[in-house]
């Protein structure tokens, strides 16, 4: 058995029998680093909130990418979830809100500071979260907000990239679209290019009905050049008040 820890510009990763151990809270500086939830991959544990605040050298900006999640599960992300900030506190603006299992593509800061929040009640839980964070050239990525929670009456979702040049190979964008309980979402495509195939085995749109993502839930499986159509309305769809809308 062993037990060590190796220390890096104020960053501290722990490791036991070689293997990392994620801690509450931490300041993590430098080009690129790990963060995770406590205690990941075991289950991180209740009633609990953990905040670390990423710096990367000036004239950078961050980039953090999620590379598993897996927590309670709630259409509004109500009990256990992780917000991102930009700027290095909640003051600045989030980035998104996440919870379940579905991961967001990049999300990348304006300035060189963000701050990452994770907030657990006393029932469900999952193993967390990893995720990882590279300092980069501004606008170095296309896949900028790319993903996350969507509780306003009406907005614009759009691929990475757009409308400049083609969105990024290898990226995964999740929406998660919700609205009040009396009313139901139109999502309508207003332009619609991604790679063709007979099956939509490669690149394609997936729309999933209520707060969670599987086969017995996806409405539709899209690709092509041609917008999906809706009997109801040319180039819509109608569905109750909660959506999961996912590109691969």
């Amino acid at each position: 058995m062993i037990l060590k820890t190796l220390c890096k510009r104020q960053q501290s990763i722990h490791f036991y029998d070689n293997q990392p151990v994620f801690t509450c809270d931490g300041n993590f500086t430098g080009d690129t680093g790990l963060i995770g939830s406590q205690g990941y991959p075991g289950v991180y544990p209740p009633n609990n909130k953990c905040v670390w605040r990423i710096t990367v050298p000036q004239g950078r900006v961050v980039s953090l990418l999620f590379r598993a999640l897996d927590l309670e599960s709630d259409s509004l992300c109500r009990y256990d979830f992780v917000d991102v900030y930009d700027d290095g506190h909640i003051n600045g603006q989030r980035l998104g809100r996440f919870c379940g299992t579905a991961k967001p593509g990049a999300l990348v800061t304006n300035g060189n500071k963000m701050q990452v929040v994770m907030v657990s009640d006393a029932n469900t839980a999952g193993s967390g979260f990893l995720a990882v964070y590279s300092a980069i050239r501004p606008n170095e990525r296309g896949d900028r907000y790319c993903g996350g929670l969507l509780d306003k009456p009406s907005g614009m979702i759009k691929t990475p990239n757009w409308p400049d040049k083609d969105y990024p190979a290898g990226v995964t964008c999740s929406w998660h679209i919700v609205a009040p309980q009396d009313q139901i979402i139109e999502l309508k495509f207003e332009k619609f290019d991604v790679e063709r195939d007979s099956y939509c085995r490669y690149d394609h749109v997936a729309v999933f009905n209520g707060g969670e993502m599987n086969e017995s839930r996806k409405i539709g499986k899209f690709c092509g050049d041609s917008p999906p159509i809706n009997e109801a309305k040319n180039s819509a769809l109608h569905h109750r008040n909660n959506l999961h809308f996912k590109m691969y």
